[in-house]
């Protein structure tokens, strides 16, 4: 029951994730964000709703597989509790309530008037406080998938393969990301497929077939595992 767990929440983030970038990446582009957002506010809304929904099953996620994780290795998996919990699922809200602020603004903006220069100010802060949050996220997401992955590859409860294909996804997104950081945007948006695959077949796998069941009763029984 608790991979079928697992494999659901991951689904319901994914899923809203996508749903989420979908409902705001043309709002939030270009020099009138503030007038296209008052125009467009329940769709804002909705985004900021779908990053929540995606906050709070990605951070949930790791509440049911502590239990099992640290029995192999319970550093590992308050890492990986701490970084995908409470750290990722705060960044998620810190987004949802800029988003949230954001669309205040638009309607005060569009009320009073563009000429309004102050309220165009704060908006560019605010859409900047996002695209600052943005790689925050991006180093506290990869670090939690990083210690998730291990742990799976040490516990053998889904394929090792699986595993080291997040592993080895999660390298790609942080080297994309980082070189964006340092201005080097070399299109390579494309090195980010593979962890979004690989986490998808693992939602499926875990809902399909479940943990390794051998590996499972060994990480149960296994009295130096407690």
């Amino acid at each position: 029951m608790t991979a079928i767990t697992v494999g659901v929440l991951y689904i319901i983030g994914t899923v809203s994730g996508i749903l989420s970038l979908v409902m705001t990446k043309e709002l939030l582009a270009g020099e009138d964000f503030l007038t296209r957002i008052a125009a467009n506010l329940s769709q804002l809304n909705l985004g900021a709703f779908f990053v929540l929904l995606m906050g709070l099953s990605l951070s949930a996620m790791p509440i049911f597989l502590y239990p099992l994780f640290r029995r192999k290795n319970e550093v590992l998996a308050l890492g990986m509790v701490v970084f995908r919990g409470p750290l990722e699922g705060s960044t998620y809200i810190l987004i949802a309530v800029s988003w949230l602020v954001l669309g205040v603004f638009s309607k005060e903006f569009t009320t009073v008037g563009a000429e309004v220069g102050s309220l165009q100010i704060i908006g560019n802060v605010l859409l900047q406080a996002y695209d600052i949050i943005s790689p925050v996220l991006t180093i506290v997401f990869i670090i939690g998938a990083l210690l998730l992955y291990t742990l799976f590859y040490l516990t053998k409860l889904i394929p090792r393969w699986l595993s080291v294909w997040g592993l080895i996804g999660a390298v790609f997104y942080i080297a994309v990301d980082l070189l964006k950081f340092f201005g080097l945007d070399l299109n390579l948006d494309m090195l980010y497929i593979p962890l979004a695959v690989q986490e998808m077949i693992m939602a499926l796998w875990l809902i399909i077939k479940g943990f390794n069941q051998v590996a499972l009763n060994e990480l149960l029984t296994d009295k130096h595992n407690v």
